[in-house]
């Protein structure tokens, strides 16, 4: 799985593959793993370049997140039609902050609101 990787605070790591599936699942978990930088309170994951997630794929950020340190904060940002609408119907916008961007993400500081895709965003 390719990963590229930037920053510490944030710690940006931008996901290089089009597809987080059953096939590529243990490998994305296994590699984003090594990535995460213990000192990075922050890391945003950039989907910009994904257009499909299965649920092993889901499957995996999810286990990436539970194996975070206590204190650090897991961001997606860039999600596709496709890959946020994944999102939305398992209800993960309620365990994740979502970002349309990385730019959005990156601006965004630790303290602020989270910002939500879909039916709890402000005004829906």
């Amino acid at each position: 799985m390719k990963l590229t990787c930037r920053g510490t605070e944030p710690q940006v790591i931008t996901v290089g593959a089009p597809r987080i599936d059953a096939a590529a699942a243990i490998q994305f978990k296994d590699a984003m793993r090594a990535a995460l930088l213990p000192e990075a309170r922050r890391v945003i994951l950039d989907l910009s370049a994904v257009e499909f997630i299965d649920s092993s794929g889901l499957g995996a950020i999810v286990a990436v997140k539970k194996s975070m340190a206590p204190g650090q904060q897991l961001d997606l940002a860039g999600l596709t039609p496709m890959v946020d609408k994944l999102f939305r119907l398992t209800r993960m916008e309620t365990i994740f902050v979502l970002f349309p961007t990385l730019a959005a993400a990156e601006a965004s500081a630790l303290s602020e609101p989270a910002l939500r895709f879909g039916s709890d965003a402000p005004g829906h």
